[in-house]
This record gives C-alpha cells, structure tokens and sequence, in this order.
C-alpha cells in the first residue's frame, strides 16, 4: 500500500485527485498508475484503470489472474468492473469511498455471486494515511475556491 500512496501523491503533486495503485504478481510490482483524468482529458483515467492497462500491457495478456492489486481508496463501479473483468485475484483497499465506493460501500461488484469471477477483498490497509491525503488534497482544493 505504501507504493500505491506514492502514486497518490504523484497524482496530487499534479492536481488530479490522490489516488494510486499498483498491481503485484509473485510478490513483484509489475504495473502501477494514479490519477490522470485531468491531464489526459479522459473519465476513465482512474488509478486502478491505469494500472490494469500497464498490468495487461506487461504480461501481455488482458487475464490478470495470480494478481494483487492495491489501491488507496475503495474502487468505483467502473474501477471495480474492470478489476472484475481483468480476473485479478485479489483487492487490497486502503479508504471506503461513502460516495461511490462499489466493492462494499453502495455496492459489492467484485464479491456477487451472479458473476463470472469474484475477488478476494482485504480491507481498510493504511486507512488513515490513504484518508489523510484524500483529505488534505480537497481541503487544499476548497481553499483554492475548487470544487
């Protein structure tokens, strides 16, 4: 998780919302990403969409299975239909997102039963320090008269 908030700061350092993940096979990190929805001009540029890209780019296979992904804020429903679809093994989570979070906050995509895989979910790792940065970018961003 500690690589994952460094991907959040990154985002931060260049005014996307902090939020990083890293994906590790074989204990090795083999992709990571942050936010880039601004700079790229892309809604679908979230931290977990970037790093399953680059996953899938590096093992050359669009199945990500025997994957771990970390990421410090809870996913969203499109975040955690990709984790889904990409068959990653297993979520590590730092943050619930009370807002859009779709793996147990509004809804639990990546455990339902009615579909074709499930991932093994680990919760609230480095909780307070993944809530922290999340925190500080908004109250910067408010201070700013940002929304």
């Amino acid at each position: 998780m500690a690589a994952a908030l460094s991907q959040a700061q990154t985002a931060a350092e260049i005014g996307e919302v902090p939020i990083g993940a890293v994906i590790v096979r074989d204990g090795k990190i083999i992709a990571a990403g942050h936010n880039t929805r601004i700079i790229d001009t892309d809604p679908t540029g979230h931290a977990e969409i970037v790093a399953i890209r680059r996953a899938a780019d590096t093992l050359g296979d669009w199945r990500l299975s025997g994957c771990t992904l970390y990421v410090t804020l809870e996913p969203c429903c499109m975040c955690a239909g990709a984790i889904v679809l990409s068959r990653i093994d297993r979520l590590v989570y730092g943050t619930p997102d009370p807002k859009a979070g779709a793996v147990d906050t509004l809804f639990k995509l990546c455990t339902d039963e009615r579909l074709n895989h499930r991932v093994e979910i680990t919760r609230s790792v480095m909780q307070q320090q993944c809530a922290e940065i999340l925190t500080a970018f908004f109250k910067a961003q408010r201070a700013l008269g940002k929304k």
